[in-house]
């Protein structure tokens, strides 16, 4: 079944979020900030370990040698400025705002919970390999294994965060839902080199997402989301125009 593997990820999000939820109450503010601090730090770690997996190979004599160097700042630059112009992180930010109104009025934080759960389920590499995986082949193995991490991840994000992390579930669902989808269709282009550059950058905003969450400094990675689908779009363009 197509998106079988995003369906098992939005519900795993779900369940934890509600679990989340209803042990909120019992945790002191005192924890939740060093929580999300911890969080934070852990985030940042996956951002770097995985930027470098994607930058770096072995070669000859066991040396390294670094890979889609300039392709990457191209890509960060280029879907930036897209971002940017298509205002996505402060469309999410409203749509939060909008479902806080509408079904949680009076809880803050819930587009903070909203919009940071929704980045960094969304962004990483998993989220963009597994959701290629189950529309080119149908597999679904790093779908499951990502619903896992989320689910236990939505635990601690919605007892710090509250409700807003739940519904992070309906992005998240049309983000890979729509990877899968087109994955289907693309699947001449999508090559070993895209995928890995594809994930090199979606690695790239997760270690931005991290160093939001431990607030160093404020990095709009929402506007940031093109640059993850230039790799893609370039190859394209490439087959089209010898």
């Amino acid at each position: 079944m197509l998106g079988l593997g995003t369906i098992i990820n939005v519900a795993a999000i779900a369940a934890g979020a509600l679990v989340g939820i209803i042990l909120k109450k019992g945790i002191p503010d005192r924890f939740k900030n060093t929580i999300m601090q911890s969080i934070g730090l852990a985030v940042v770690i996956v951002g770097i370990s995985g930027a470098l997996q994607g930058i770096f190979q072995v070669i000859e004599g066991g040396k390294l040698d670094r890979n889609f160097i300039t392709g990457m700042i191209l890509c960060l630059v280029i879907g930036s400025i897209i971002g940017e112009i298509l205002k996505i992180e402060e469309n999410l930010d409203r749509l939060g705002k909008w479902f806080q109104n509408k079904f949680t009025e009076g809880e803050s934080g819930f587009a903070k919970g909203f919009v940071t759960a929704s980045l960094i389920y969304c962004v990483g590499a998993m989220a963009i390999v597994g959701s290629l995986e189950d529309g080119l082949y149908g597999k679904i193995d790093v779908l499951v294994v990502k619903a896992m991490l989320d689910g236990i991840c939505a635990i601690v994000f919605s007892a710090t965060l509250g409700w807003g992390v739940l519904f992070s579930v309906i992005p998240v669902f049309a983000y890979q839902g729509t990877i899968t989808l087109l994955a289907s269709f693309l699947k001449p282009i999508l090559t070993d080199v895209v995928v890995s550059q594809m994930s090199l950058v979606g690695n790239i905003l997760i270690l931005a997402i991290g160093v939001n969450l431990i607030e160093v400094k404020k990095f709009k990675v929402g506007n940031m989301l093109p640059s993850i689908f230039l790799p893609l779009i370039y190859s394209l363009f490439s087959m089209l125009i010898p």
